[in-house]
């Protein structure tokens, strides 16, 4: 079970993050980037997987920028609410918030950050722009390839779905073409396969992205 925390960006903001634990010595850190769905119970269920895992995990709320204490269900109304969140929120102030989370962890050892959909996305940005991170891992984030001049500094890899509509697959040949060194997977599902409380969750898919993403934490944070 994890706690609530408060956490201050550079620029004197304050936003919350739920943190939780592993059980034994940590094996180092991992950064939790939402959805447009906030910190919510999905959120907060990823990131004690991670503590599961070993890693302490951090999610901040980067939605406090907008509103604090947004959660979303997945519905329309939940994804028009989080399209507005996201849209009043600049991205030099998430950057800042997802720095002010690698610092509050960075004492138990290398820190890697790991975001979904949105998420995904600052993950990919943070690869190149937010200090102290030595892996990213990026699910189906649809602005990547917007980002793409953004090189990533440390080791990455990033998951796609072959359905997913939102994305096309011409932007992940993109990426794919731009940073030959970066793994990118692809999986038969749609967005938002990883999941299990959306109606396109792909259980295999999921399965299979998560044991690559442990591999891969387990491999560049040792």
């Amino acid at each position: 079970m994890g706690q609530t925390l408060k956490l201050t960006a550079a620029d004197g903001f304050t936003l919350d993050a739920y943190r939780a634990d592993p059980s034994g010595t940590p094996k180092g850190a991992i950064v939790v980037v939402q959805e447009i769905f906030g910190v919510n119970s999905h959120i907060r269920n990823v990131t004690d997987g991670f503590a599961a895992a070993g890693y302490v995990a951090i999610a901040p709320a980067i939605f406090d920028r907008a509103e604090r204490g947004i959660e979303l269900g997945y519905d329309q109304a939940g994804i028009d609410a989080g399209l507005k969140a996201r849209g009043a929120i600049p991205v030099d102030g998430t950057l800042a918030d997802l720095q002010a989370a690698v610092d509050a962890v960075k004492g138990v050892g290398k820190v890697g950050i790991v975001g979904y959909c949105w998420g995904g996305s600052l993950a990919f940005l943070a690869a190149g722009r937010v200090t102290g991170l030595a892996a990213a891992v990026g699910y189906y984030g649809g602005a990547i390839a917007q980002f793409i001049d953004t090189a990533p500094k440390i080791p990455t890899l990033l998951h796609f779905g072959k359905e997913d509509h939102g994305i096309p697959l011409t932007d992940v040949d993109k990426i794919s073409t731009r940073y030959p060194s970066i793994p990118v997977h692809l999986y038969p599902a749609g967005h938002g396969f990883n999941c299990d409380q959306r109606g396109s969750y792909d259980k295999p898919s999921a399965e299979l992205a998560l044991t690559r993403t442990l591999e891969f934490f387990n491999n560049n944070l040792a």
